[in-house]
């Protein structure tokens, strides 16, 4: 191979990078826009009590609670759950939710 076609490689792959960074970049600002409305939604949806243990909870199990923000989201929208959502009333969901898992027993015998 010749340095031009060496060169030509080298930029083409150069500007395959900096396409793809620009997309990741792209995809990362709308995430970050997405999770801001999400998190400006919570706060109008939750007292500050449930807003706190919502964040609490997202130590422990974030994938649980992302859903669960969105669940509650849904419900504010569709007028369903009462307006501003209370600490008290949050764990009566969390309270049903988690006593919809089904419990496994191992004996050995």
């Amino acid at each position: 191979m010749s340095e031009d076609e060496l060169e030509e490689i080298r930029q083409r792959k150069l500007m395959e990078l900096k396409r793809n960074a620009a997309g990741e970049q792209s995809k990362a600002q709308a995430q970050q826009q997405l999770e801001m409305q999400k998190q400006t939604l919570l706060r109008s949806i939750l007292t500050q009590k449930a807003r706190q243990r919502l964040t609490n909870l997202k130590m422990v199990k974030p994938e649980f609670i992302s859903q669960l923000e969105l669940q509650l989201i849904q419900l504010a929208q569709q007028g369903k759950i009462p307006i501003p959502l209370k600490d008290k009333q949050l764990k009566q969901i969390l309270i049903q939710l988690q006593s919809h898992k089904r419990e496994i027993k191992i004996r050995r015998v």
